[in-house]
């Protein structure tokens, strides 16, 4: 047999001889009810037909003989009776090297206006994490080139790390700086509902024909249906996925993760699930440990390192979100707005950030600046109501009076510029010089 009669075969083989059809009867709020596709089952793709257009709708639950729907756009033409199709699939993305130095949304398509993107692999969203027996230890160094993390908050590729922080405390500005420098191969941006003028921005601060180069972008702004910020979310794992499946070392920012969790929230009160902490259901927590999970370092030798940040209301770090993503992840970064209000950036509170990992990543000489550095500022903030009074008197404890004296050198060198690059073994070396009282 030939190669093209082997082709034709394989085409009829994989072609959709018949349609499995039902019809919309009724629409609640963001749930819409039809009777069938029969075949289809939760988490299937279907296309709704409207006046002009199809549109993509996920079954999301089931109601005796009904299939509810959540439209991935918007319902306006939406009638009882439109014809719900079956694509007898889950949602799925096709993913390749293409998709580098592209800005894209929830489905891979292209908004950057730079044409259509070359397919690949496809793959669908919704995955399962890796078995624990195909993950390696997270045992290098990820330099970040910020020396607050380098040093005191060391991360290491395949870490999932929060960044935790209420509103305007620097927290865009400081991804901004991590997705700039970090080392990695591909760094996979994740912006889940945000504001859209963010996105413009961060292209604008990439400038040079190679700012963009190793960059995907998803996108998925406030004004998108729930269902797509949350599928965005899901498509840019997966896009880490594919590339770390290939050896590669992928950085992935979600900003942010409460964003997705409140999507999370819309669709689960949609379907009925019942009302917890602040009206989150019971699936939001557990669908933000299955998407936490996804990242890791791989036996292949791949890895995909999480930045997620966490946006905490009214800087309260305890609230439900900000709890459990605490649980999951292998630490986090704290951003005060007391450090921002002084114009102290990146504004990280050095004291209630932790690395979890941070302490079998580095050597024995790193080890001991780092728990120096730590010593003098809890110190200092256990002491701070003495100080402020000027009741402190000079000699009384040895400790605090050295604290004091490195103090004014380690808020220079805990302070960074947007744009000042410093490499992690400048930046200890600095820490040495600042600990003893010099300038870094």
């Amino acid at each position: 047999m030939t190669d093209v009669s082997t082709l034709l075969l394989e085409r009829v083989a994989a072609a959709r001889l018949t349609e499995h059809v039902g019809h919309v009867v009724r629409q609640v709020g963001l749930l819409v009810e039809a009777t069938g596709p029969a075949c289809a089952g939760v988490g299937d793709l279907c296309h709704i037909s409207l006046p002009g257009r199809i549109l993509p709708a996920e079954v999301v639950g089931l109601d005796g003989v009904r299939l509810l729907l959540l439209p991935y756009g918007e319902t306006g033409g939406l009638r009882a009776g439109s014809r719900v199709t079956a694509c007898d699939r889950p949602l799925s993305v096709d993913l390749g090297p293409a998709l580098l130095g592209r800005v894209v949304d929830a489905f891979c398509q292209p908004l950057d206006g730079k044409g259509d993107i070359a397919g690949g692999e496809r793959r669908p969203i919704r995955r399962r994490p890796a078995g624990p027996l195909a993950r390696r230890g997270i045992d290098t160094v990820l330099e970040t080139r910020v020396r607050a993390i380098d040093t005191l908050l060391t991360l290491g590729y395949g870490q999932r790390m929060a960044i935790m922080a209420g509103s305007g405390v620097g927290k865009s500005t400081l991804l901004g700086m991590l997705s700039r420098h970090c080392v990695a191969d591909v760094i996979v941006v994740a912006l889940i509902g945000e504001r859209g003028r963010e996105v413009l921005e961060f292209v604008e601060n990439r400038p040079g024909a190679d700012g963009m180069r190793n960059v995907v972008m998803v996108v998925a702004t406030a004004d998108e249906p729930a269902l797509v910020r949350e599928a965005a979310a899901l498509t840019a794992m997966t896009i880490g996925e594919f590339f770390s499946d290939s050896g590669q070392a992928v950085l992935l920012i979600v900003d942010s993760l409460t964003r997705y969790a409140m999507a999370r929230r819309e669709i689960g009160l949609a379907t009925g699930e019942p009302a917890t902490s602040r009206g989150y259901t019971p699936s939001v927590f557990s669908s933000l440990a299955c998407l936490l999970e996804r990242c890791g370092a791989w036996v292949g030798g791949g890895s995909m390192t999480g930045l997620f940040t966490v946006l905490v209301e009214g800087d309260d770090v305890y609230d439900p979100i900000a709890d459990s993503v605490r649980g999951i992840a292998d630490g986090h970064i704290v951003l005060s707005r007391e450090l921002a209000q002084r114009g102290h950036y990146p504004a990280i509170d050095v004291l209630a950030s932790v690395s979890r990992l941070a302490s079998g990543l580095v050597d024995d000489g790193a080890q001991a600046l780092m728990c120096a550095c730590r010593q003098a500022l809890g110190l200092l903030a256990l002491n701070q109501d003495v100080l402020a009074l000027g009741a402190y008197r000079e000699g009384s404890q040895p400790a605090l009076d050295a604290a004091i004296r490195v103090r004014p050198a380690l808020d220079r060198f805990l302070q960074q510029a947007t744009g000042e690059v410093c490499a992690r073994d400048t930046a200890l070396a600095a820490l040495g010089v600042a600990l003893d009282g010099g300038r870094p």
